[in-house]
């Protein structure tokens, strides 16, 4: 029998990244997939601010923008006219330091973070699948199968079932699925492409009944196309052959272009559905295993990377004996609600792009792109846009981890916001542990000291920036959770009150001295 703290099923993007942020914590894991190896080929192609940002805590995002592209500007065409342009490069700048989409290859992406892994002395369990696993008050004992045929039990003190859409935890845990299956194909292709246009822009082609995506990618002239056939199609996404995919593409553009070096294609289904618990005793579901989407907005993948983020710093807690079942049970809490409201935006956003509804078609097609360039120009659309593709406006205000003691335009459960004093505020709060932070006022120092390694201090000025973001006017404290999400604002935060909102949330400071 192998024990670990961690057992995590699945090696995608989500499993992967949850991995990364236990090394952070010096939680032990066993990462299992039945894979050979990392992604080739995938449909995830979009890696929004808030991942960037995540990523930047273990210093691998510069590495993986070096392996894409950032998305400069969109070009709406329609008959094969192009009938607007909207620029979305810096689209946030002043909200993240990351203003913008990057595009990036899941298969690029999945390796970067599997090198991550490796570096820190760890590894994959690659070609072994998960045949059962039963849990009990102390942890969960699973039985896997190698490559080889081999069977093994690893006792895990908990298990993150990250293995996609047709999830083994998810069905044994007897968790629901529901939701529903958009009516029509989906396709994806790989390809070199020859046109007019320039390899800067994302180019969208709006028809009447079908919406046709072509994502600039690394490389010279290389595009990821995704597009739909029209709803009634006939044929399974088995049977379909590439020549199929590129006659509905010439025919829903109406645009002259020479596609060739086609490095792969897909087809298939996009379900809308999600979970009606992120978690049971001791074994949690994550990513594509908890919610699934269309691929409106680049959406689904960031979402799990963010469900992983959530997850990580309580799985710590928890396995170093710090925190207990009330920490964990907020996982569920704080993501479940996220990703109800992310079904509806993506259905939504899928509704206007591809309805065949004639009120919406019109729009779509005769409105929409004549005014998209302007109102992307004016900055209240940007501050209300962006942070809601780029998920920097996710928020856990209900949560209840989450508590004011004043009246800011930043709440409690809000991500840190951005700002630079002299250099970028995420440089200062890397470290895996809560964050106390003072703006103007005496120092923070005494105030923690009795937290021992739970709890970095800093003092900050109360600048013109700080006061303009929280809408505070006078000294303040915010103490940020270990994924940058506020937990307390007030205007003042004493000894007592840190000690408080420890004990309410079930967090014991004084074990982590001796661990």
């Amino acid at each position: 029998m192998r024990k670990t703290d961690v057992l995590i099923v699945g090696a995608g993007p989500t499993g992967l990244s949850l991995a990364c942020q236990l090394i952070r914590y010096g939680i032990d894991f066993v990462l299992i997939d039945r894979k050979e190896t990392t992604t080739p080929h995938s449909r995830a192609i979009g890696v929004q601010a808030r991942t960037l940002e995540i990523y930047e805590q273990i210093g691998i995002a510069k590495a993986l923008i070096a392996l894409g592209k950032p998305a400069e500007m969109v070009r709406l065409i329609e008959s094969g006219e192009v009938r607007g342009e909207a620029v979305l490069k810096d689209i946030g700048a002043g909200l993240s330091p990351y203003p913008y989409m990057l595009v990036v290859d899941q298969g690029l992406h999945e390796s970067l973070l599997y090198k991550y892994i490796v570096s820190h002395g760890r590894s994959v369990d690659w070609q072994t699948h998960l045949d059962s696993f039963d849990q009990d008050s102390s942890g969960v004992t699973a039985s896997v199968t190698n490559g080889s045929g081999i069977s093994e039990t690893i006792r895990a003190k908990y298990l993150a079932g990250c293995d996609g859409a047709k999830s083994t935890v998810r069905h044994s845990l007897g968790l629901t699925f529901e939701g529903d299956t958009v009516e029509r194909l989906f396709y994806v292709a790989d390809v070199r492409i020859d046109w007019q246009y320039s390899h800067e822009a994302l180019h969208v082609c709006l028809a009447r009944h079908t919406i046709t995506a072509f994502f600039p990618m690394a490389g010279e002239n290389r595009y990821r196309i995704v597009g739909t056939f029209p709803e009634g199609h006939a044929a399974d996404e088995g049977e379909i052959l590439y020549e199929e995919i590129e006659r509905q593409i010439k025919i829903d553009t109406e645009m002259e272009l020479n596609i060739s070096n086609v490095n792969w294609f897909s087809v298939y289904k996009v379900h809308s559905r999600a979970v009606n618990e992120f978690s049971n005793g001791r074994c949690f579901v994550a990513g594509d295993a908890a919610h699934i989407h269309t691929p409106a907005g680049g959406q689904g993948m960031n979402t799990g990377i963010q469900d992983g983020y959530n997850l990580a710093w309580k799985l710590a807690f928890a396995c170093k004996g710090i925190a207990g079942s009330d920490l964990l049970s907020t996982y569920n809490e704080e993501r479940l609600p996220n990703a109800q409201r992310l079904l509806r935006t993506t259905d939504r956003m899928f509704q206007f792009g591809a309805s065949d509804d004639w009120f919406i078609s019109y729009i779509r097609t005769q409105i929409f792109p004549y005014v998209a360039g302007f109102a992307l120009s004016l900055d209240t659309v940007k501050k209300a846009l962006f942070p809601l593709v780029s998920q920097i406006g996710i928020n856990y205000r209900e949560s209840s981890l989450s508590v004011d003691d004043a009246d800011f335009d930043v709440k409690a459960g809000d991500r840190m916001p951005f700002f630079r004093i002299g250099h970028n505020i995420y440089d200062q709060i890397r470290a895996p542990k809560f964050h106390l932070l003072t703006f103007g006022g005496n120092g923070t120092h005494k105030t923690a000291r009795s937290f021992g390694e739970l709890v970095d201090t800093h003092t900050l000025p109360l600048t013109d920036e700080i006061m303009a973001h929280f809408g505070a006017f006078h000294p303040f404290a915010v103490l940020l959770r270990p994924d940058n999400h506020i937990g307390l604002i007030s205007n003042e935060i004493s000894e007592e009150a840190l000690r408080e909102y420890f004990e309410n949330i079930n967090i014991r400071p004084e074990r982590l001295r001796r661990s």
